[in-house]
């Protein structure tokens, strides 16, 4: 779709990195913080941020995801490592969706068609959003 979109995901795995890499230091308790109007608990946003990315993956038939916000939380460490592998993956995916790409996902009982622009910017707007929560 372009080289600013391929930036834009670039982006998007240095922020994830960075973020979880400066949350690092925080106390199991202060990973249990939250605040009113935000998704949960730093430590369940970033479970929810990264299980998201890999959704949004296996859209575009890059594998099934591997974690799940409702599973219990591995640790920041293996979440960096979760953010690594995602992020190079939706970088990679950047480099080769067109405008008019598109798959049908049956859902609810219906089939639904999913532009895959659409849905890349959407894992793209997901993770700012989630990264202004915890932060």
């Amino acid at each position: 779709m372009g080289p600013i979109l391929i930036e834009a995901f670039r982006y998007n795995r240095w922020a994830n990195l960075r973020l979880l890499d400066a949350c690092a230091a925080l106390s199991n308790d202060q990973l249990q913080q939250t605040a009113p109007g935000t998704y949960g608990t730093i430590a369940a946003t970033f479970m929810h941020l990264l299980s998201a990315e890999q959704r949004y993956l296996r859209r575009f038939g890059a594998g099934d995801a591997r974690i799940n916000e409702r599973d219990v939380i591995p640790g920041l460490a293996v979440l960096r490592e979760h953010a690594e592998r995602s992020g190079e993956q939706l970088i990679e995916i950047a480099t080769r969706i067109k405008p008019d790409d598109a798959i049908e996902e049956k859902r609810d009982g219906g089939t639904f068609r999913l532009e895959l622009g659409v849905v890349l910017m959407q894992a793209l707007h997901h993770g700012n959003d989630h990264r202004t929560h915890i932060c």
